[in-house]
């Protein structure tokens, strides 16, 4: 059946594919794919269907066939997955799964290729501004709930791993561009094979855009028109590189042996900003950017290195070792806060709600442009505009081994699984603030800091897990019993001023926690027929909070329960949820807001978090054998929330909030359809998505808040021209919908308007 998309349930606690497997390939001589089935957390989609628990798998097929590069375009297809937009392109991702705060991931377990290589400190800073590009990725898959006893340290929403482009069995490659809007560009490009033992593999892939934005600046608006005079940018470049090598024994030998070396490098370049709009100047021109944000811009670089080893002693028994490391760089310089004229300074976030409060600094980020907010504004002489450089630099490194076994024992078939995973990753950050004038609506440097100057500290983070899990099966029943360990110890250490020495380290600032936790669970299935089946699962939830000792960690008890069909046209599934917080926690970064202290953490004790999620599959064309293919696919989720007691004032978007309060920023319903017509040299496919209004903070005083309810239609077709050579289009937001899709960090915040993207594959 062709599809759309293969989310299929998965085991509660989790899918252990290494004993069945490893057997498998043995019998078949298949070792070729052994690598790949290892580091894949749900088994692939064919081997999913039939075990307990939530899990998706989106093949590169699947990413294809829209034309997809933005994670949250690609994650809104599966149910029980919420994204928060910020910039329009998807290059900040703020992924939740099953109502967990979504700011920047960091409340969900991101993985590439099975590793925690997608994060640059997924224990010490998990709230980063890296994320892999999803648009050079083979596979991404997402398991929900019950994930936790394999995929830690995050257990409450649920993991997130996106596998890498795999070595081809035989030298073969791609070479596919686009170009779009905005003057976008897409390149995505490798090759690779395998020489008798050895194999190989080079890939390419490049994205970027002049952006959709228009910023308040003397280059810019009607001057624009004038010789030498560009229109300033305000969209990205990126560039990736990845380069594998791998050895691998006779596959007939006694012990079956692979070796993989991989290297990626992500260099981006953003020219964004946490500046948005007021309402008024939202209405008027939703893609207007201030002039106090005309320097904002970050940049990042990643370096990945990872050497796997698998070898399998036994036709039952297989054992995988990872070696890992990553090295990340990044500094988003962006207005931090204004001072109009009194001497005070007023972050951005509070400026924009309450405007009428701060005209003087509001005056000073409109740089003396027209705002429908008040044309009459002026600048004081005296008025300056903090320019922060969060400059900060992340590594992470461990080794992971996992074990897989397949036994029989007391009449039931056995698949174990033991894992280990020691870890340690460190944020260090230097940053400085930078001083400006407002002259003539361009800014001008006043006084420059040191590095170090404004915040000068480092976060580390050392952490032992452990967890073992059985796949149980005896006739229609598969019971899935685990538990897992973690060991962390944080540590902060925080100086006053430039400089690292003991005179002037801050004790008050400096602290450190230790977290030693169990993580059981347990997952089960009944197969009814060979189309019903019934599923289930409960297990803990466990997230850590950071150095700080007073910190409460996050806790929870989780469930979910549903049922599944499927026959030779249609597969179908409904899986409810209840995540039952005894704490629920929200860190105070710069994006979320209203920040008085960096990092300032939020217990916000207990919280009900409650839904359905749905997807129905059916090939239209097959089951009525009609000569074309109409695949059609219904994804929805309901998710609602409560808070079980009031909320005293505090410096995120939970601040104020009441009980019988719902969470922020997670939509109550989301919908999306796809449908699609073709045959074996063209297709076209049609994805709607609906995403139900939401308030943007808990606090009731900014209920005008909202992130507005909107439809977004996407169109995609291609073309095989030749055998080989194929023409690809897409429209994304095919009805160049308005809406506001967040208001935070600063202000409304646009998604993006109608986008035209057209070009070419070549395979060989």
């Amino acid at each position: 059946m062709s599809q759309t998309v293969r989310p299929w349930g998965v085991a509660a606690a989790a899918v252990l594919a290494g004993g069945a497997l490893s057997a498998a390939h043995a019998e078949s001589g298949d070792a070729e794919t052994r690598l790949l089935d290892r580091i894949m957390i749900t088994g692939g989609p064919d081997r999913v269907q039939d075990t307990a628990g939530s899990a998706q798998v989106l093949s590169r097929e699947d990413i294809d066939r829209q034309g997809y590069t933005d994670p949250h375009r690609i994650l809104r297809q599966i149910p029980g997955v919420n994204v928060a937009e910020e910039e329009g392109y998807g290059q900040f991702p703020h992924i939740s799964m099953r109502g967990v705060n979504p700011e920047r991931n960091a409340r969900i377990t991101v993985m590439e290729d099975g590793v925690l290589t997608a994060s640059p400190a997924p224990y010490a800073a998990p709230a980063a501004y890296y994320f892999p590009p999803m648009g050079r990725m083979d596979n991404v898959e997402v398991r929900k709930g019950s994930s936790a006893i394999k995929h830690g340290p995050y257990t409450v929403g649920g993991a997130l791993n996106m596998t890498s482009t795999p070595i081809p069995q035989e030298r073969s490659g791609k070479v596919e561009g686009r170009l779009g809007s905005d003057n976008g560009r897409r390149a995505h490009a490798h090759i690779g094979g395998r020489e008798g033992q050895f194999g190989w593999l080079l890939e390419s892939y490049t994205e970027q855009s002049d952006g959709f934005k228009e910023l308040d600046h003397p280059l810019s608006g009607d001057q624009s028109n004038k010789p030498n005079n560009p229109v300033p940018n305000t969209g990205f470049d990126r560039n990736n590189f990845v380069a594998k090598g791998m050895w691998a024994s006779d596959p007939t030998a006694e012990v079956y042996q692979e070796v993989e070396f991989k290297y990626a490098r992500d260099r981006r370049t953003v020219h964004d900003t946490y500046l948005g709009l007021l309402p008024d100047d939202f209405d008027d021109n939703p893609h207007r950017r201030y002039a106090g944000s005309q320097l904002d811009e970050i940049n990042t670089e990643n370096d990945l290195y990872q050497v796997r080893h698998y070898f399998q002693p036994t036709v039952d028994t297989d054992v995988t070792t990872t070696l890992y490391r990553t090295d990340t760089v990044r500094n988003w310089y962006k207005l931090h806060e204004v001072d109009g004229g009194s001497g005070d300074f007023t972050g951005i976030s509070d400026i924009l709600r309450d405007p009428g409060d701060h005209e003087d600094e509001l005056a000073w980020i409109l740089g003396g442009f027209d705002t429908a907010y008040d044309a009459g504004l002026s600048i004081d002489d005296d008025a300056r505009g903090n320019v922060r450089a969060n400059n900060r630099e992340y590594y992470a490194q461990g080794i992971q081994v996992q074990a897989g076994h397949l036994f029989q024992a007391f009449g039931w078939d056995h698949d174990m699984e033991v894992g280990f995973r020691y870890h340690e990753d460190e944020e260090d950050r230097e940053q400085w603030q930078d001083s400006f004038e407002m002259q003539n609506g361009m800014m001008v440097l006043d006084e420059h800091e040191e590095p170090g100057e404004t915040t000068n500290r480092v976060t580390s983070a050392e952490a032992y897990a452990f967890h073992v899990q059985n796949t149980m099966e005896r006739g229609s029943w598969t019971l899935v019993p685990g538990v897992r360990y973690e060991n962390i110890d944080v540590d902060r250490k925080q100086w006053d001023g430039p400089g690292r020495t003991t005179a002037n380290l801050d004790a008050d600032g400096s602290y450190s926690n230790t977290y030693r936790v169990w993580v059981p669970g347990m997952g089960a299935t009944y197969a009814i027929d060979d189309q019903w089946s019934v599923l289930g699962g409960v297990h803990r939830g466990f997230a850590p909070s950071g150095a700080d000792p007073q910190a409460d960690e996050e806790r929870s008890v989780n469930y979910e329960a549903g049922f599944r069909f499927s026959d030779m046209y249609t597969q179908a599934e409904v899986i409810g949820f209840f995540n039952d917080y005894s704490n629920i926690n929200y860190e105070c970064t710069n994006v979320g807001g209203a920040c008085q202290t960096d990092d300032e953490l939020v217990s916000a004790g207990e919280v009900h978090v409650w839904g359905l999620e749905a997807l129905w599959m059916h090939d239209l064309g097959q089951s009525q054998d009609l000569p074309v293919q109409l695949p059609v696919s219904v994804s929805y989720t309901f998710t609602d929330s409560e808070f079980r007691q009031d909320i005293d004032d505090g410096p995120n978007q939970l601040a104020n909030a009441r009980k019988g309060d719902r969470l922020p920023e997670i939509p109550e319903h989301q919908l999306n359809l796809s449908a699609g017509v073709g045959q074996a040299d063209w297709r076209v496919n049609l994805n709607a998505n609906y995403v139900s209004e939401t308030r943007a903070l808990a606090d009731r005083d900014y209920d005008d808040l909202k992130i507005d309810s909107r439809w977004l239609f996407d169109l995609s077709a291609h073309y095989q021209l030749m055998d080989n050579v194929r023409l690809l289009g897409s429209i994304e937001n095919l009805t160049d919908e308005t809406y506001v899709a967040h208001h935070r960090p600063a202000g409304a915040r646009p998604g993006a308007p109608r986008t035209y993207w057209a070009g070419m594959r070549v395979d060989f």
